[in-house]
């Protein structure tokens, strides 16, 4: 099984102009963090391949992270069984001895259901990454900037979507504030934030964003005698939320881009990565979000970690991505419409040519098990693409049971570790908080002037002090005046002549009709 001196992992035989399998076709472990491809149509051997793969770097003392799309690769925690289809293939590409046996396996769920739960702080993801995920405007990001950085300033943890959310909401209420010291923040920024949150949390972002948060040495442990632990994630009900999917892939790449050293190219991978079904990691992706994931994929090779794609179309990868891509694996492609000849030729021209057949023609005629292999060899130089037979696997082909699932999760070396949330005091808490508070203050406030209004009045009721009143409770007086005087009728139609007249006559005149009326 494990052997210290590995330098390769056996893929298969390739297939001579005799139709015989001689030739064994290997993938150098020094060049395993050079990346690679996995293509092909449904149904021809995708999933046995990167079975082969991670049991192969297990078997050097490579640790793999790993998407099961289907449930079929967790099979790979279980003893395999000598089946006549198996054994027939070993004899003929002559792999020998053929041993079975079982692998260290770490089983994970974003939704905590068939694995153990990955999680991550809002923090961890940051304000970039968020916004590029989000495909979030310019104004948009620069208010999910600000939010990041008064959080860090006031001391409001963001570890959860409840946190974002309520920082936001907190921010568009002191608009204002704000505005002063760091820039507009306009309401309909922060709503369309809110509305990308909201599809976010949806397809599960509560379930991923939170505590305790993913140790990245977790993932790249190493058992006693020295294998590789495998880590599958569960990702049937992944598949169906991709935005959370290309979330978690992505953050996952750029913390292993950012707490791993530095280490060149080493004898063999720290780390070795497998996103199946990658078009969902690319598919209406925005121009920012691809560009990232071709800086992580370019820059994370130094680090000593290898990212694998799996996917059914080689169009599904961008080109810019598809170029950093050393070790090629293809199976059968279909050839029926415009796009799929496109794909097999994209396929065929990504080869080093092999004089001994047509590229092209052979990637529709291989069988199930059969794939084009092209690999690193010496000096970083892909080899002749070559017809090969792959090998078959160690562990079980297929899917195991629930009970052989919540077995190996028992045994797990992280088990307890995450299966609990913790919701620790954090924004959301803070903030209600202070909104609590802030809202007995202004009641207090608005009791002691209730209170202070009855004790001067003597009720609940006020009246308008006109001068020379004693309080609003004092008596009226009628016989004589004082202060205002009211007006009679006739001294208010005599007063609006007055507006009339633009005379000195006229206001003597009125002033003297007046003073008769009140001598009276």
């Amino acid at each position: 099984m494990w052997d210290e001196q590995q330098k390769s992992i056996f893929l298969g035989a390739s297939r001579k102009p005799d139709d015989s399998y001689q030739q064994p076709e290997e993938l150098l472990l020094k060049f395993g963090n050079r990346h690679g491809l996995v293509t092909g149509a449904t149904g021809t051997g995708k999933t046995v391949t990167l079975q082969i793969l991670a049991e192969g770097f297990s078997n050097a003392g490579v640790p793999v992270f790993c998407a099961d799309i289907k449930g079929d690769l967790s099979g790979i925690a279980m003893m395999g069984e000598a089946k006549d289809f198996l054994l027939k293939r070993a004899e003929t590409i002559k792999l020998e001895p053929y041993e079975f046996g079982e692998f260290p396996v770490i089983f994970w769920d974003l939704f905590g259901e068939q694995g153990h739960p990955i999680r991550a702080t809002v923090s961890e993801m940051g304000p970039l990454l968020l916004s590029r995920l989000m495909n979030l405007s310019e104004a948009q990001e620069g208010v999910m900037n600000i939010a990041f950085r008064i959080a860090d300033e006031e001391g409001l943890l963001l570890l959860d979507m409840k946190d974002l959310q309520a920082m936001l909401a907190n921010m568009a209420e002191r608009a204002s504030e704000i505005g002063a010291r760091y820039g507009n923040v306009s309401r309909q920024s922060v709503g369309a934030i809110q509305r990308q949150l909201l599809v976010l949390e949806q397809q599960g972002g509560t379930y991923f964003f939170g505590e305790p948060a993913l140790k990245i040495s977790d993932i790249m442990r190493t058992t006693r005698d020295g294998r590789g632990a495998i880590n599958v994630l569960a990702a049937d009900k992944l598949m169906m939320n991709p935005r959370l999917y290309a979330t978690f892939l992505l953050w996952l790449l750029s913390e292993l881009f950012e707490e791993l050293p530095e280490v060149g190219d080493p004898d063999k991978p720290k780390l070795v990565f497998f996103f199946d079904e990658a078009h969902l990691l690319f598919d209406e992706a925005p121009r920012a979000l691809v560009e990232r994931v071709e800086q992580v994929v370019r820059l994370i090779r130094s680090k000593g970690v290898g990212v694998y794609f799996v996917t059914q179309n080689p169009l599904d990868v961008p080109e810019t991505v598809l170029a950093q891509l050393g070790n090629r694996i293809q199976h059968a492609l279909r050839a029926y419409t415009p796009r799929e000849q496109k794909a097999v030729k994209t396929a065929a021209d990504t080869f080093r040519p092999n004089p001994d057949f047509n590229c092209f023609e052979t990637i529709t005629q291989l069988g199930t098990g059969e794939a084009l292999v092209s690999t690193l060899q010496e000096k970083g130089i892909p080899s002749m693409v070559q017809r090969t037979l792959i090998r078959p696997p160690s562990a079980r082909m297929g899917p195991i049971t629930p009970d052989e699932r919540k077995k190996v999760m028992g045994l797990s070396p992280v088990a307890g570790q995450y299966d609990q949330a913790v919701d620790r005091e954090s924004a959301y808490e803070l903030l209600q908080k202070k909104a609590e508070e802030a809202a007995k203050t202004a009641e207090q406030e608005e009791r002691q002037a209730e209170k202070e209004a009855a004790s001067e009045g003597g009720s609940g009721w006020t009246l308008p002090d006109f001068g020379g009143s004693s309080g609003g409770n004092a008596p009226r007086k009628t016989s004589r005046r004082s202060g205002y005087q009211r007006q009679t009728v006739t001294e208010t139609a005599i007063k609006s002549v007055v507006r009339t007249i633009g005379s000195t006559l006229g206001r003597e005149l009125v002033r003297g009709i007046l003073g008769s009326l009140r001598r009276r």
